[in-house]
């Protein structure tokens, strides 16, 4: 069965340290295993619309449409978010953006996305998270956790990043990693964090390749002690994803999502 038969993993000996926390299927407090077929399960996800007009802040050429199979299906045991070329609201291109928003979130923990990410000058995956709070408060003062970012321009190279008020991208602060992928395009990878009060560890195929201390200082460099919530998406263009352009032969393309697992220690 593949969704159980997973870590049989080779080739990354390289990573020198290994997940020191160890969960099991007792300390599983959220999970969609995409085990259905049609829309995502509206009870988990919600399509997110709101930025398309300003491309979220990130000048992205794609529009991310609202429950629109087409873009965001399930099938296969596997969630499809599907980029097109296709003319939509002024915008060229067509995708979609789940998050967990105001469904479920969590503070502290461990996250897996099992995924197979899509190749292509101009596409621009993401696994990652946004502090529930962002409703009361901007960006970056919510903190950001990128679980998993890559652009097409730069295959096979994974990014793992978090932005805070004190550590972004926009002031040159941020603080991350980028790793090479194994077969980035051809098969799966577990992309994974594990969050807790003093640091927050980045892993692939369930070994650490990057961590961010707490420093224990304020807010503006660790915003880290509330609730965040997942998405997954597939941006084309934008000031990252589009730097060396958008190769339009590529259409359509996907990232599958095998399944996303939260876990906790009771």
């Amino acid at each position: 069965m593949k969704k159980y038969l997973l870590f049989a993993f080779i080739g990354l000996a390289s990573f020198s340290s290994f997940s020191q926390t160890k969960y099991s299927k007792k300390d599983l407090i959220w999970s969609d295993e995409f085990n259905y077929k049609g829309l995502p399960d509206t009870t988990k996800w919600n399509f997110d619309t709101h930025g398309n007009a300003y491309g979220w802040g990130n000048n992205e050429s794609q529009f991310y449409t609202n429950k629109e199979i087409n873009n965001a299906v399930v099938k296969d045991g596997y969630l499809h978010i599907i980029a097109k070329k296709e003319n939509h609201e002024n915008k060229n291109y067509t995708s979609a953006r789940l998050t967990t928003s105001n469904k479920f979130n969590f503070t502290y923990g461990r996250v897996d996305v099992r995924a197979k990410l899509p190749a292509g000058k101009g596409t621009w995956p993401a696994i990652w998270m946004l502090g529930e709070k962002i409703q009361n408060t901007k960006w970056p003062d919510c903190g950001e956790i990128d679980i998993m970012e890559h652009v097409g321009y730069d295959p096979g190279k994974m990014h793992g990043t978090v932005h805070t008020k004190a550590y972004n991208h926009v002031i040159g602060t941020q603080r991350g990693k980028a790793i090479d992928l194994p077969n980035p395009f051809s098969g799966f990878h577990v992309y994974s964090i594990e969050w807790t009060k003093d640091k927050i560890d980045f892993l692939l195929d369930n070994k650490v390749y990057h961590s961010f201390a707490n420093e224990h200082k304020t807010e503006a460099e660790w915003p880290f002690d509330s609730p965040e919530y997942i998405i997954l998406n597939l941006a084309i263009g934008g000031n990252w994803g589009g730097k060396m352009g958008i190769d339009d032969a590529i259409f359509p393309v996907s990232m599958l999502v095998d399944y996303v697992r939260v876990y906790q220690k009771k």
